[in-house]
């Protein structure tokens, strides 16, 4: 059984280069638990999954009175983690939570795989509920899964309508950096999309790209998960530091608003 990196893998880095040569070594000379251990971490993240989707509906039953709601792929899930509350929404949640001094609800309607077109085919359809409730926080980012099979056409067309559905508030995060010149310049393609959409709103831009193209060959060995494709917690931290002073503002809005956040009914 081939190695079964991720095909838009923004970096191969040591580890991932370890796997491949494991992998090849294993398929030229029989050496299945080679194989074996070549293809585990790739697996062991793919079991995260349904594990992580569960921890974050149990987590949106946390009553708060600001209220979260956070659309996206994998990384705003949690994938390559240590647990899903170090995703970079987990870590915004903690730093929201410290300076609110109170709990927040959080609805974390991301989906492992997403791209823009299944962001607007399923997350929509699940944010109508938390949307009626006026969030006081939205962030959104939806891009990466899309530069395997990369349509901008598409692409621009999904991230209106998505925009459409959300708040004026909404915090847009970029495409992170892919490294890797093939796929770098689609990312570029894809946030100039993003950029020129979000302006055209008045919508604020988190500079994920920026953030994880800074780190360099430091991030590229300490900041991905054993898959080679996510982010670990340190990566994720990356994400975090990006977003937080757009989140940070707009907490400090929310919280200084006369009659602070509406009291919600429980669900």
């Amino acid at each position: 059984m081939p190695v079964t990196m991720p095909a838009s893998s923004p970096v191969r880095g040591l580890r991932a280069l370890g796997l491949w040569a494991e992998g090849t070594l294993g398929r030229r000379f029989g050496w299945e638990a080679a194989l074996a251990r070549a293809n585990r971490p790739v697996i062991e993240l793919s079991d995260m999954q349904p594990v992580t989707a569960a921890w974050w509906r149990e987590r949106r039953l946390v009553p708060g009175e600001l209220l979260y709601l956070a659309l996206g792929d994998s990384t705003a899930q949690g994938i390559g983690a240590s647990t899903p509350g170090r995703s970079y929404v987990g870590q915004l949640l903690d730093r929201i939570e410290a300076r609110a001094g109170a709990p927040v609800r959080a609805w974390n309607l991301a989906v492992s795989g997403a791209t823009s077109a299944l962001c607007v085919r399923d997350q929509l359809r699940r944010a109508e509920k938390p949307l009626r409730r006026n969030p006081d926080l939205v962030t959104l980012a939806i891009g990466a899964n899309d530069i395997a099979e990369w349509n901008p056409v598409a692409f621009h067309s999904n991230l209106n309508r998505v925009l459409d559905a959300l708040p004026p508030h909404t915090i847009v995060g970029e495409v992170p950096c892919f490294f890797l010149p093939p796929r770098e310049g689609l990312v570029q393609e894809a946030n100039g999309i993003l950029r020129t959409i979000a302006a055209a709103r008045g919508l604020a831009v988190a500079p994920v790209h920026r953030a994880t193209r800074e780190r360099g060959l430091r991030g590229v060995l300490t900041e991905f998960a054993a898959d080679a494709f996510h982010p670990n917690d340190r990566g994720y931290q990356v994400w975090t530091d990006a977003f937080w002073p757009l989140v940070e503002a707009r907490v400090e809005a929310v919280l200084g608003r006369a009659g602070a956040p509406a009291q919600r009914r429980s669900a």
